[in-house]
């Protein structure tokens, strides 16, 4: 008869304890939720949506233009857009990314920042900002991934550059510009993926 009683009061004791855990964490979710950068409803997702593609965008679009100035053997301008996209990278609300995509915004801007203020610093040097620009590539590849894009953009591949280990970049066009070979070899590459 103890054997049972003690078994009944240590089931009693188990389902209290249990049952304080779950109230504790459901205390503990509902004081979260005024912390959370998640949208309350549809139409404040879609603005915030529409406050992180507009940044995103113009991101694309610096990042567009250094690949053009590369592919155009321009050094300077690749300086200028460099510089532009780190003050573009600045414009970014980070309240505004979701929890889920703000570890990745926090690794790939950090490490983009870098890239692009190396392009930015060394107007004149195209073989170190090309070098820069293959890094950069990469960080934007998973940006688009992880953030869309408004237009259609495709991957493209040199097999040539860095001594025929080959390099990634990012094209508006299907038409190849190698931003890696410049004038020299415009042509070299193959499309590798298109993104939507």
């Amino acid at each position: 008869m103890k054997s049972l009683t003690f078994g009944f009061a240590t089931t009693i004791i188990i389902l209290t304890a249990c049952n304080n855990n779950t109230k504790e964490s459901k205390i503990n979710n509902d004081s979260l939720k005024g912390t959370t950068t998640e949208p309350a409803n549809a139409s404040d997702a879609s603005n915030m949506a529409d406050k992180v593609d507009g940044p995103i965008k113009e991101i694309v679009g610096q990042y567009l233009r250094i690949k053009n100035a590369l592919a155009n053997d321009d050094s300077k301008g690749a300086a200028t857009a460099g510089n532009d996209f780190v003050v573009s990278i600045g414009k970014m609300d980070t309240t505004l990314i979701s929890s889920v995509k703000r570890k990745a915004w926090d690794d790939l801007s950090e490490d983009a920042i870098e890239m692009a203020e190396h392009i930015g610093a060394n107007a004149g040097k195209i073989d170190h900002q090309r070098e820069h620009f293959d890094m950069l590539s990469n960080d934007m590849y998973d940006l688009v991934i992880a953030f869309g894009s408004s237009q259609t953009l495709y991957k493209e591949f040199c097999p040539m550059y860095n001594e025929k280990k080959g390099a990634s970049w990012l094209s508006e066009s299907k038409e190849i510009k190698n931003p890696y070979m410049g004038k020299k070899m415009s042509g070299c590459g193959i499309i590798k993926e298109e993104i939507k």
